[in-house]
């Protein structure tokens, strides 16, 4: 099933989570790790302290095994929306480039 998801940032973790995405160890995990990689790489910002993206999950409950091995350390206050296709609806700013400069030279503002 596919879900837009929406979460504020736990800003305090936020390197932390970015060493972890591009260091294997998220990749890794079995069986999301992949999708949750590829789901930060195409999540955006969309308020001071929000990022949204889409992405599929199975799971009875969504995202339950992800929030338990991965979101809820970086990530709060989700919203997820079943939907049946990827819009073009989310604006903002890539989260990717904002963790790449945050982790590399603090310089980034929303």
């Amino acid at each position: 099933m596919l879900y837009k998801v929406k979460a504020k940032l736990k800003k305090d973790n936020l390197k932390d989570f970015f060493s972890a995405l591009v260091d294997g160890s998220i990749e890794s995990l079995q069986p999301d790790g992949t999708t949750m990689l590829k789901a930060m790489k195409e999540a955006l910002i969309v308020d001071e302290n929000t990022i949204a993206w889409y992405e599929a999950c199975y799971c009875p409950t969504p995202f339950k095994h992800e929030r338990a091995t991965v979101y809820d350390k970086y990530l709060y206050a989700f919203e997820t929306t079943l939907v049946y296709e990827i819009k073009d609806d989310i604006e903002g700013k890539s989260f990717w480039d904002y963790l790449e400069d945050t982790y590399y030279n603090e310089t980034y503002s929303y």
